[in-house]
């Protein structure tokens, strides 16, 4: 008998692949930067893929992001058309309500397409 695997779908941004854990050191100010050269998603004119480094930095108050679960959202980007302006608000508004940090910067460094690069910034604060 063959195993059924767990293939999450990836045809829309999906938020409920998100997933928290507690922060064990309360009250301890740390800063966790997240950072991935891989993220991808469609440009909604030309279909065609767009490639980033996304970054992301926060300040945790009681949770922090479970990073396989983080991994598995950002791939869920991969066949959505967005431009580059939504998909950091996007990040940025999906990680905050997931774990209501002290505060958060997301932040895309876009490749090079038509001969502009785009970066785009956002930040969180409680």
């Amino acid at each position: 008998m063959r195993k059924k695997i767990l293939q999450p779908k990836f045809d829309k941004i999906n938020p409920e692949l998100l997933a928290a854990m507690d922060y064990g050191y309360r009250g301890k100010k740390i800063e966790v930067t997240i950072e991935t050269d891989e993220f991808t998603c469609l440009c909604p004119w030309s279909h065609l893929p767009d490639f980033a480094k996304l970054t992301i930095v926060y300040v945790p108050d009681k949770l922090c992001v479970e990073l396989k679960s983080l991994k598995l959202y950002l791939q869920s980007f991969r066949n959505v058309g967005i431009v580059h302006e939504n998909v950091v608000n996007r990040v940025l508004s999906d990680l905050a309500k997931l774990i209501s940090p002290k505060k958060m910067h997301a932040e895309a460094t876009f490749n090079l397409r038509g001969g502009l690069k785009t970066t785009v910034k956002a930040d969180y604060k409680k």
